[in-house]
């Protein structure tokens, strides 16, 4: 490990701690061997995997697969589907919509009768 010297104003940051490495006690250590050989062991599957220039299919993650599935099911209280929140939906998703539909057909049908009463100057029409 590389030498860290430690500055007055600064402490020294707890995974630079020689006790969290030197001071292991044999159970721990072997602990982390096996956890390292674990994750070596997965990257290696997974490098494999990726790496098959025959392979046709989607490679399948099952940390991933779990992480989405509990994302799905474990919804919180607040993010649930109540007739408040329905509400609410509705009117900031489909209101904003409707309002500019009225604004908009207004504007155009205010502007079709100046037309048709010959009060409004076209000067730049396309089409008749």
């Amino acid at each position: 490990m590389a030498d860290h010297q430690e500055t007055s104003y600064v402490s020294r940051p707890k995974t630079l701690d020689p006790v969290e490495y030197f001071a292991l006690s044999p159970a721990q250590r072997k602990v982390e061997e096996e956890r390292a050989a674990l994750r070596a062991r997965l990257k290696r599957q997974y490098q494999l995997q990726l790496n098959d220039p025959s392979r046709t299919q989607r490679i399948e993650d099952p940390a991933l697969t779990r992480w989405t599935y509990a994302r799905t099911i474990n919804v919180p209280a607040n993010v649930r589907p109540t007739p408040k929140t329905s509400l609410l939906g509705l009117l900031f998703g489909a209101g904003p919509l409707v309002f500019w539909y009225f604004v908009l057909k207004k504007s155009r049908d205010r502007k079709e009768r100046l037309i048709q009463e010959g009060k409004l100057d076209r000067r730049y029409h396309l089409s008749y």
